[in-house]
């Protein structure tokens, strides 16, 4: 007997497919042109979805991940290549009952081959960490820390607020409350000092500007490559990638 997940089948899908998953996801909106939608099924039912996209023409990560392979060429050169070489990953979405059944990254892992790219990326744009993009086979470049944010992170924890509280604003704002006045004067100086970066003002640090403090220092892009061994791909080093033709 078939278990669920030997039954899930990945097919070419449509924006019908898209439509019935949609409104799962934290962005609900249709997205830009696509090219290429597929669609898990169980039975007659679409239980997942992936839509790729053209990518965009500039993203310092992608420069990053591919030691800036993509620079050193005029504008229209530079999006020809792009879209002659790359597809972007721009919706995952898996129906609620059937998440935790590895279902995101089959979708990723075996639909990627089938489009017949040189690479496929991903980004991020809430920051967080999708561990169903390398599962299947993607690497992951996070953003560096600016130096803003880095400055803010070490004055926490030099009061006590470390990482693993960073995403609970109501449990850090607890902990300022609990500080000596030293303390409480150094971190308020800190943290205003911090949100004027953004171009924002406070008169004090109360829980509504920690939670901003906050998700500022969480928030950071996470981007995914993937480069497709079917193709005579770049051989990255640190520093820079060799030549990929499809």
């Amino acid at each position: 007997m078939q278990t669920i997940t030997e039954r899930f089948k990945i097919i070419d899908g449509t924006i019908a497919d898209y439509n019935s998953l949609s409104h799962f996801h934290y962005r609900s909106s249709r997205p830009g042109p696509y090219e290429k939608i597929y669609a898990a099924k169980l039975d007659s039912e679409t239980v997942g979805v992936i839509v790729y996209s053209l990518p965009s023409p500039s993203c310092e990560l992608r420069n990053i991940a591919t030691g800036n392979y993509f620079l050193g060429l005029d504008r229209r050169s530079q999006l020809a290549m792009l879209n002659k070489k790359v597809r972007t990953i721009s919706r995952v979405i898996i129906e609620p009952r059937f998440r935790g059944l590895g279902l995101a990254v089959r979708l990723v892992r075996d639909t990627m081959p089938m489009l017949n790219f040189a690479m496929i990326e991903a980004l991020a744009v809430m920051g967080r960490a999708n561990p169903f993009f390398e599962k299947a086979g993607m690497k992951k470049y996070a953003a560096p820390m600016s130096a803003q944010c880095m400055r803010a992170k070490e004055a926490l924890s030099l009061v006590g607020i470390e990482d693993a509280m960073l995403i609970d604003a109501q449990a850090a704002y607890a902990q300022l409350r609990n500080l000596t006045a030293g303390q409480s004067l150094f971190i308020e100086r800190e943290l205003k000092r911090f949100v004027q970066c953004y171009g924002k003002h406070c008169k004090a640090i109360d829980e509504n500007s920690m939670r901003f403090v906050l998700s500022k220092l969480c928030d950071r892009p996470v981007y995914y490559l993937w480069l497709n061994p079917a193709c005579r791909l770049l051989k990255q080093s640190q520093s820079q990638s060799k030549t990929c033709t499809r």
